[in-house]
């Protein structure tokens, strides 16, 4: 039976692993680093932790105090194990969904992956800081790139 201290463990390793994915992009095979890291960080294992999300949603959210109407009542839901492990394996999904975007977006507009590396990090560690300061960078290769065209 799964505990969830080793559900949160397993969905960690799960995490950092796309997360290399998308930080080592520049080193896949070059026939395979168009799609695959995006594919295999992004996707694929996002998709994993959002199911075991789901389970836990479905198997322990039931008949729990909490709702979302207040703070505290948001506080109630966090006085359970499992629904904390929930909480941290949707910001684990959505913070690499996020990550994998800015990879695919970076490529798209010419951006350097070193540039973006950093602002990875951030997402990783502090997510909408990272989602903002990414939006930051674009913006910026957007100025640069229509003030190049005139």
């Amino acid at each position: 039976m799964i505990t969830p201290d080793g559900l949160f463990r397993l969905c960690g390793a799960l995490a950092m692993a796309g997360w290399l994915c998308l930080l080592l992009t520049p080193l896949w095979p070059k026939r395979v680093r168009e799609r695959l890291p995006r594919l295999i960080g992004a996707i694929c294992i996002p998709a994993i932790i959002a199911i075991v999300y789901t389970g836990v949603i479905l198997t322990h959210w039931a008949g729990h105090p909490g709702g979302f109407d207040s703070l505290d009542a948001v506080m109630l839901l966090f006085t359970s194990r499992w629904l904390v492990v929930a909480g941290w394996v949707h910001y684990l999904a959505f913070d690499l969904f996020i990550g994998g975007w800015e990879i695919a977006d970076s490529r798209q507009r010419g951006i350097p992956h070193l540039l973006v590396v950093p602002l990875l990090l951030l997402t990783f560690f502090f997510g909408p800081i990272g989602l903002l300061a990414y939006l930051g960078l674009r913006l910026f290769f957007r100025k640069n790139r229509a003030e190049t065209v005139v």
